[in-house]
């Protein structure tokens, strides 16, 4: 069997001022902004070389806006990224080294919070056999 997550669902309040700030301060591409039906808005959006995207918008999720927590995106240059996107006009944490692994925080106009992750040191990959990133 095969299976990929493609589209991740994020709750936003107001789709406009959430597709500014995913398109502006973090550079993810749009995709495309439909109305499939009356009261359906569709914005799909893809960070950066990402396999993944998300989507936002109207009449698709009981998600409380802000109500995500803990999605991803993993860069092969932390400090690189954060300092594009402090760049950019995004408020992002400062990196964090969790034993070897490095993160930073920040969360989009409505309160969902996401974590940039540096990709996993090869020798620390490789002492965890298993492991992913």
């Amino acid at each position: 069997m095969e299976m990929r997550l493609e589209v991740v669902q994020v709750p936003v309040a107001d789709v406009d001022r959430s597709k500014s700030f995913y398109t502006e301060k973090l550079g993810f591409v749009l995709d495309h902004d439909v109305e499939y039906i009356p009261g359906m808005r569709v914005v799909q959006l893809t960070p950066p070389s990402s396999a993944a995207s998300i989507v936002i918008g109207t009449g698709m999720t009981g998600m409380t806006p802000g109500s995500l927590e803990g999605l991803q995106l993993v860069v092969p240059d932390i400090a690189a990224a954060r300092a594009e996107l402090l760049g950019r006009g995004a408020d992002i944490s400062d990196v964090q080294d969790m034993g070897g692994v490095l993160f930073a925080y920040f969360a989009d106009p409505d309160g969902n919070r996401w974590v940039i992750q540096g990709a996993t040191p090869p020798a620390l990959r490789d002492a965890h056999p298993g492991g992913s990133a």
